[in-house]
């Protein structure tokens, strides 16, 4: 075995487990959440609606990235990706710890 470099060793642990610290679901928002996709037309959906300008320009960019840049792109997304969930992470535990998402009690 190699030995590791103690500068490269994180200290730091990613609390990612949302559900356990918020074991209590929000009461009404599944149901509105149903109510709501309902009501939704199928062709409104990202995924069902015809391409805009935008998005053939990106297509168009990424077609002329060679591998090399592609995999950077896509490095870039991801890094960009996790940042927001250990960002989001952190807000989750700050809420946790100042009481954001409790019912009150009636005094």
């Amino acid at each position: 075995m190699t030995e590791v470099d103690p500068s490269l060793i994180a200290l730091e642990t990613l609390d990612r487990t949302s559900p356990e610290l918020w074991p209590e679901p929000i009461p009404g928002v599944s149901v509105f959440a149903h109510l709501h996709s309902s009501f939704q037309n199928k062709s409104q959906q990202p995924w069902n609606r015809p391409l805009d300008r935008e998005d053939i320009s990106l297509l168009n960019y990424y077609g002329t990235l060679s591998q090399k840049e592609l995999i950077a792109e896509i490095k870039k997304l991801y890094d960009i990706a996790y940042n927001l969930g250990a960002e989001e992470a952190r807000e989750m535990t700050r809420g946790k710890y100042l009481h954001i998402l409790q019912k009150k009690k009636n005094i």
